[in-house]
């Protein structure tokens, strides 16, 4: 065995280059696994720690127990406190100080007439607390706000909208009010709470804008006096406390802050970034398997004389996984290295890029430490033990014979399994998409689908290289008759090239129509529902924004030039036990705005105890025209609703309406989503837009848009992702790439005699490069194909499982332009992986070649 081992070294030293495309697939796939998971770590650190300053004087927060949480909007809308229960907790015994907290939304213009934030962390603003200690936020310039109309606002805000102290701007609370910045503040040292943006007003102006009514608070900030504990505060608050209202920790407080600020986004993306290391990883495997494949194939009389001197076949197999083992482990520790230092770099870039990462050093938990290259080495002797057994059983006479050209991958037992598998993952994915809709079916069977392409794979290249390859007989004559034919020499060396880019495409495919398909979504929804001429709306998504006046519909519907204009405002309330989005709005002009479909019932007759519901929940729910629910809100009342219509289409509208009288006992900040606009007969579009944007102006100027404009901006944030997921999923390209240049290269020395050959019979060294370019060609182009078909039909199965999964209706599309850039880039990438190669080939020396 020794012996073997020593074998295994001399091989390595020797063949340093061979490995070298395996060492950075490791090392690539392991970085990006080991920088996601630190950068988590740290991540999760930091905001803990910002969180665990800024609430440090805070020992507990009472406020209302009750919570309302809907579909899609996790952390719900909480009951408010009544202000005068400040009193009662400030004679409990052990209570220093307390202070009502009132938070809303609050959107801030920068200098530049633009809203600061919004496009998905909250835009808050409340009342600036005067006890230091009780209040989160430190002023680092200027003063508290004294009178009406001045407003403290963190630092990173001000910075993003270039203000100081003395500057007068808009806060959209969501009624424009000007304000004048008189201090500066920080969130537990850092500039602010993330990109949270937050504005610290009088308690006298937060009551006026960001409530109801006065004498309503979102919490009641308390802070303990000398040896009395967090614990038995909490205690002695609950005592006194009234039905409704509780009492929790600071500790705990902070660590639910944390998690509603850093906990879902930092899960969200440290989920995608992990299935994209995954991703990597995957794309890895293939082009270390090839590289091992061709690595034995080349020994195979190396292998057969060690059999003929007396090794065994374990002995033998061992010897390749003992060079697997140097080769991952030394990529893995290089890899875990380099994700150390992209942790680091991110976390010196992101403040550049307008993420303020806070401060601290690199947390380095041991799962992040141990687990990636754990993977690294797996991924590693995994792809590398087929072709390590395959070595172990090479017979002792082969020492004697040329080593056969492979074609054992295209053998009929492959085709047969092959197509048997492919035709249960079809079978699987259509009845869990079409027969009976099951995400897991669906699932399942692109899984399925997937193991099937990989196993066809060898099956079809021969196929595949023969028609992409056809046209270079006539194009490039006898240089393009070679490439084609060495790529068909080993059906299975191809299809696992291939295979590597194929996963890459595949996947960049499988998001691009996921996103095509979610564009065409809006674009329908709005053309078939919205039959407005314009829309007014918030440039803002998710959590972001602050909304639009109420007042602002009824102002631009007094305009000469328009027909309607209806506002969809939003409430929340539990409909028999289950929390659901109400859709706040004037019943008869929504009607004439919009296609509800068909209407059961008279949405005219709403009132204030109505409520009209789309067919599929009403389906759902057993509710019918005249029949009764029972809805509870926010403030702790619950009240009786009767179903007065029932309407067909929900997409822009929501599945429940009820009327702004029904919605006012029970609102907090009252806001609208978007105004649809609709202009009298004979008003053109540009008149009618300048007149609507003129009332606008008044109302914090949001954005007027057409019906065309406004399908387009709300699906804004899909460019976003695709352009993420692109530069994310060019790790994975990268390393398919390495692995068709690395292939290419083994092949070259494999094949040394035989391009001697060639060249002494006339190939010149430019036929030479261009026969090596164009074999790469065709395996990218195989890879690439196949990936763009396997992508196109994940994409339609994801499309079709959201749509089945979910309440709203998807349309699936194909980008033609999209997939043909992606062809395109796959090709070119080809064409680039075999630079390299192509040079050392035509490098080679005619004489020494042919001797080898």
């Amino acid at each position: 065995m020794r012996t073997l081992l020593r074998l295994s070294r001399s091989s390595l030293r020797a063949d340093k280059r061979r490995f070298a495309g395996t060492f950075l697939a490791v090392f690539l796939g392991v970085a990006f696994l080991a920088g996601t998971l630190v950068m988590g770590d740290t991540l999760r650190s930091a905001f803990g720690t910002m969180f665990g300053d800024a609430t440090a004087g805070t020992d507990a927060v009472v406020r209302g127990a009750d919570v309302i949480t809907t579909p899609g909007d996790s952390r719900g809308q909480r009951s408010p406190v009544d202000t005068s229960l400040v009193r009662t907790v400030e004679r409990v015994p052990g209570v220093a100080a307390a202070a009502p907290q009132i938070q809303g939304a609050g959107q801030l213009i920068g200098s530049d007439g633009k809203p600061v934030g919004g496009q998905g962390p909250p835009t808050l603003a409340g009342n600036w607390i005067t006890d230091t200690r009780l209040n989160p936020y430190r002023l680092a310039e200027g003063r508290a706000p004294a009178r009406s109309g001045e407003v403290v606002v963190n630092r990173g805000t001000a910075e993003k909208g270039r203000l100081k102290i003395g500057d007068t701007t808009v806060l959209r609370t969501p009624d424009p009010v000007r304000v004048t910045v008189v201090g500066l503040a920080t969130f537990g040292g850092e500039n602010g709470m993330g990109q949270v943006t937050y504005t610290g007003m009088t308690q006298t102006d937060a009551e006026k804008y960001l409530t109801a009514r006065p004498g309503r608070a979102s919490s009641i900030q308390v802070r303990a006096g000398p040896g009395v504990s967090q614990e038995e505060l909490v205690r002695r608050l609950d005592r006194v406390l009234p039905e409704g209202v509780e009492a929790i920790t600071g500790q705990e407080s902070a660590r639910e802050n944390t998690d509603l600020v850093s906990g879902q986004f930092l899960t969200i993306f440290t989920t995608f970034l992990l299935v994209f290391a995954g991703v990597a990883l995957l794309v890895a495997t293939f082009s270390i398997h090839n590289t091992f494949a061709i690595v034995v194939a080349q020994r195979a009389r190396e292998n057969a004389l060690l059999r003929a001197l007396g090794a065994v076949r374990g002995q033998v197999a061992a010897a390749t996984l003992t060079e697997a083992s140097a080769v991952a482990v030394t990529a893995s520790l290089a890899g875990l290295a380099g994700g150390i230092g992209v942790a680091a770099g991110l976390q010196a870039l992101f403040p550049a890029i307008g993420f303020p990462f806070p401060g601290g050093d690199l947390v380095l938990r041991p799962l992040s430490l141990i687990l990636p290259p754990v993977v690294g080495v797996a991924v590693c002797l995994g792809s590398a033990l087929m072709p390590a057994l395959r070595a172990g059983r090479t017979a002792p006479l082969a020492a004697l014979r040329e080593t056969a050209v492979d074609t054992s991958g295209a053998s009929r037992p492959r085709a047969v399994a092959g197509g048997a598998l492919l035709a249960v993952a079809v079978a699987t994915t259509l009845t869990g998409v079409l027969v009976s809709p099951s995400v897991w079916l669906a699932g399942g069977g692109a899984v399925l689908a997937l193991v099937a392409f990989v196993v066809l794979g060898p099956v079809a290249a021969g196929t595949a290289v023969r028609l992409l390859g056809g046209p270079l007989d006539r194009l490039r004559g006898v240089t393009g008759g070679l490439a084609r034919r060495n790529a068909l020499r080993s059906p299975g060396r191809t299809a696992a090239t291939a295979s590597a880019l194929m996963i890459g495409v595949a996947v960049v495919s499988l998001f691009t129509v996921f996103g095509a398909s979610l564009k065409a979504t809006m674009d329908r929804t709005v053309s078939r529902s919205f039959a407005g001429d314009v829309a007014v709306s918030t440039p803002s998504f998710g959590a972001g924004g602050s909304g639009l006046s109420p007042r602002l519909a009824p102002a631009i519907a007094r305009l000469p030039q328009v027909a309607t204009a209806v506002g969809l405002g939003r409430g929340v309330a539990e409909v028999d036990g289950k929390g659901r989005a109400l859709t706040v709005t004037d019943p008869v002009a929504l009607q004439r705005t919009f296609d509800l479909g068909r209407v059961s019932g008279d949405l005219r007759g709403l009132g204030a105890d109505g409520l009209a519901v789309t067919r599929d929940e009403a389906a759902r729910r057993h509710l019918a025209v005249g029949a009764t629910a029972r809805l509870a809100f926010t403030d702790g009342t619950v009240r009786t609703f009767t179903v007065r219509a029932v309407y067909g289409r929900s997409e822009l509208v929501g599945d429940y309406v009820v009327t702004r009288a029904a919605w006012a006992p029970h609102r907090t900040q009252d806001s609208d989503t978007v105004i649809a606009v609709g202009f009298k007969h004979g008003v053109g579009t540009a008149a009618g837009e300048a007149a609507v944007r003129k009332v606008a102006a008044h109302y914090g100027d949001p954005q007027v848009q057409t019906r065309a404009e406004y399908a387009r901006s709300s699906a804004g944030g899909i460019d976003m992702m695709l352009t993420l997921v692109y530069a994310l999923l060019a790790l994975a390209v990268l390393i398919a790439l390495l692995g068709i240049a690395n292939t290419l290269t083994l092949a070259i020395h494999e094949r040394t005699r035989e391009l001697g050959l060639l060249r002494a019979v006339g190939q010149t060294r430019a036929q030479l490069r261009a026969m090596v370019r164009w074999e790469s060609v065709l395996v990218a182009a195989f890879g690439t194909a196949g990936g763009l078909g396997l992508g196109a039909f994940l994409g339609w199965v994801l499309v079709e499982a959201s749509d089945g999964a979910s309440d709203s209706s998807f349309t699936f599309a194909l980008p033609p332009v999209r997939f043909a850039v992606v062809a395109l880039v796959g090709v070119t990438a080809g064409a680039l992986a075999a630079l390299r190669p192509a040079r050392r080939a035509a490098g080679l020396d005619v004489l020494r070649a042919i001797a080898e």
